[in-house]
């Protein structure tokens, strides 16, 4: 890889994910050969990357930069969600250990605990921060400010460099009346904004949406409502593992009506142990039990709050619904909340599991029925509010879908900024940036990097295409021995089939394929002659696929076995 583009004159914002996507955030800004790195996030997986456990940034650009003598100066963690933390893991070791990484006090805490999986890796350099601190690394002067989200210990950054001035403002949104956590500081982005902004770096999930987010406290108070309601049921409440402001109301109003409060999932279990041992969650002496004790209980008593509001399989929730946990099922006696919206691609997973609630007769609610649910991301009238505050030269949507960065454009635009001064960058494109002007000037390698058990980056589009291959039409498997001395078929070939035709009710088509397959083998052997077995493997596989498509109208994934005795 030849890096090509210089960055001793101006500074190069290269964002190698969160761009046109959500989550796998992931940006570098680079100033004379030295690089920061703000945030390793990792996104999950959909229905074209069958198997695949994560997808991570491809770190080559950085790797390759190493080489030529650029250095990595450190690393910035807004907060502790996954999207912006995950791939950390999977990136340190092809990159290396020895620089320092700086986050809040919980977000360290999530990602310590995290590494804890990985005891191979040494141990990793964390200083926290909170808001108003400052960080000189390199030609980098940085300044950490709180911002609002559903998890405490978010942060923004104010990165000063001799060339140009750049906000980084991820997450966030508006709130005056938050659950555990201080209320908005506008005037801290007003002074900031009045310091000078040449660039505003702004989260753009919630840039299609109008209006303004929902405030935490209408959500406690709608969730009070429901305790009140089914007073005499268990409440499950379901949502995401890392919403820890929603998870700290659900224990207040429970500490409220007198129940008991079980944790059910291994993450959420995770975060709430962190975020209770440094003082980000308070929970009462004796409120939290196990399930095994919550079975027995009256059910007026409990609260179960877990994993599984998106339908994933495995999820607490889905274990329950499907009688599958080990104490825990699901009846009349029963309301279940879903504390959380869909996430786009979830919707058939979430509908099923609501209608398996359904179907067991449990009362269900969900933020389409009430205000159950407020997004941690700011929408469209508080991003305007921010762009106002801040007061940029220039203005780079980040952190969305491609549709959501350039309505998120539009807006700055709407706002006073030209239209030449909003840019809208796709993964690995460099931007050049300094007072006076913005410009793309180049690319680097900014691909999808799968995670697939221990492999990083050894699932690829082949090994995908082979597995969506075997999702759709199977496997067909027919085993050839040949007689080298007779050069012909010694046997009738045996067939295995997975996920294409159940073969005991298949014999007529299988007795075709067999002749075939004995006529197309005695064709291309002679005796006392090696064969050549990857030729014979091929016309196989070009044959039988004809064939059995002709037949079945599909192309299950043909692996001929050759043996020569």
């Amino acid at each position: 890889m030849s890096l090509k583009f210089s960055s001793e004159n101006s500074v190069l914002i290269i964002p190698l994910g969160g761009m046109g996507e959500i989550g796998r955030n992931m940006t570098l800004i680079e100033f004379r050969g030295e690089i920061l790195i703000i945030d390793m996030g990792l996104t999950f997986p959909d229905e074209t990357t069958p198997g695949v456990d994560y997808i991570v940034p491809d770190v080559s650009y950085l790797k390759e930069a190493q080489k030529q003598n650029k250095k990595i100066i450190g690393i910035l963690l807004t907060h502790g969600h996954y999207d912006h933390i995950g791939a950390i893991p999977y990136l340190l070791p092809q990159i290396g250990f020895k620089f320092p990484i700086f986050a809040s006090e919980l977000t360290k805490g999530i990602v310590l605990k995290r590494q804890e999986d990985f005891p191979e890796h040494p141990p990793l350099k964390i200083k926290e921060i909170r808001d108003g601190d400052t960080i000189n690394l390199g030609s980098f002067h940085i300044e950490a400010f709180r911002l609002n989200h559903n998890v405490p210990g978010d942060l923004g950054f104010w990165i000063k460099t001799p060339v140009a001035t750049i906000s980084h403002v991820p997450d966030f949104k508006f709130d005056s009346n938050p659950v555990n956590d201080e209320p908005t500081q506008k005037e801290r982005f007003i002074e900031i904004g009045k310091r000078g902004v040449d660039l505003l770096m702004q989260d753009s999930t919630g840039a299609e949406e109008e209006g303004h987010s929902l405030s935490e406290k209408d959500i406690f108070e709608n969730l009070r409502k429901i305790f009140e309601k089914e007073k005499d049921k268990r409440i499950i409440a379901a949502t995401f593992a890392s919403l820890l402001n929603r998870i700290q109301q659900l224990i207040t109003l429970s500490e409220e009506f007198s129940r008991y409060v079980v944790i059910e999932g291994y993450s959420m279990r995770t975060n709430v142990e962190i975020a209770r041992k440094l003082g980000y969650m308070k929970i009462k002496p004796g409120t939290l039990i196990t399930a095994k004790e919550a079975s027995k209980m009256p059910p007026q008593k409990v609260t179960i709050i877990c994993t599984g509001a998106q339908g994933e399989e495995n999820a607490a929730l889905v274990r329950i619904a499907q009688r599958e946990h080990r104490f825990l099922s699901v009846g009349p006696k029963d309301a279940i909340i879903f504390s959380s919206s869909i996430v786009p691609g979830n919707e058939r997973a979430v509908q099923y599991l609501k209608d398996q609630l359904y179907r067991q007769g449990a009362a269900v609610y969900h933020y389409k029925m009430m205000d159950i649910h407020a997004g941690g991301h700011a929408q469209r009238e508080e991003l305007a509010e921010m762009i106002k505050m801040m007061q940029p030269r220039f203005f780079l949507p980040m952190h969305g879908q491609y549709s959501m960065l350039v309505e998120h454009a539009r807006l700055a635009q709407s706002l006073g900024i030209p239209e030449k001064n909003t840019i809208v960058l796709d993964n690995g494109q460099v931007l050049s940036l300094t007072k006076q002007k913005a410009k793309v000037i180049g690319e680097v390698p900014a691909g999808k990097v799968m995670v697939d058990g221990l492999g990083v980056g050894d699932v690829g589009e082949v090994v995908l295409r082979d597995r969506q291959a075997l999702a759709q039409d199977g496997i067909f498997v027919i085993i050839v021995v040949i007689d080298v001395q007779a050069g012909k078929v010694r046997s009738s070939p045996d067939i295995i089939s997975r996920g294409f035709i159940y073969l005991r009710e298949s014999q007529g088509l299988l007795k075709e394929v067999r002749r075939m397959t004995v006529r197309t083998v005695n064709k291309l052997v002679r005796p006392k002659k090696a064969p050549d077995v990857a030729y014979i493997k091929k016309v196989l596989q070009e044959k039988l696929g004809d064939f059995l498509f002709s037949k079945t109208h599909r192309r299950p994934m043909i692996l001929p076995v050759v043996i020569e005795v």
